[in-house]
């Protein structure tokens, strides 16, 4: 009877055992997730901080101009004119003459 007793009881510690393992791991990974997703988050970040408004060909600042409704981005070194994401498209739907005197304005001439 005792020994019907302890193996229950062995079956019950060993049960018990695999549940706080398993619980235990899942918990690691979950962390480990979370650890993965906050470095990445830093780095993209640090990159940011880097890279965010310099000129892409000689690494000077770049000033934000307001042009004709549209923010353009101009280097403050070296001139260039960059656009981004749907600035263009603006510019091109404006009327022909209006549009050839914006890119006169924008490059200076």
């Amino acid at each position: 009877m005792v020994e019907i007793d302890r193996n229950r009881e062995d079956d019950w510690f060993r049960q018990n055992e695999k549940q706080l393992i398993e619980t235990a791991r899942e918990a690691r990974m979950k962390r480990e997730k979370e650890r993965a997703a906050h470095e990445k988050e830093g780095e993209r970040r640090r990159l940011k901080e880097l890279h965010f408004m310099k000129c892409p060909k000689c690494g000077h600042d770049l000033r934000e101009e307001d042009f004709q409704a549209v923010k353009i981005d101009r280097c403050t070194f070296c001139e260039g004119v960059y656009l981004d994401a749907g600035e263009l498209e603006t510019l091109f739907l404006r009327k022909e003459d209006e549009r050839r005197n914006a890119f006169r304005r924008i490059l200076g001439l």
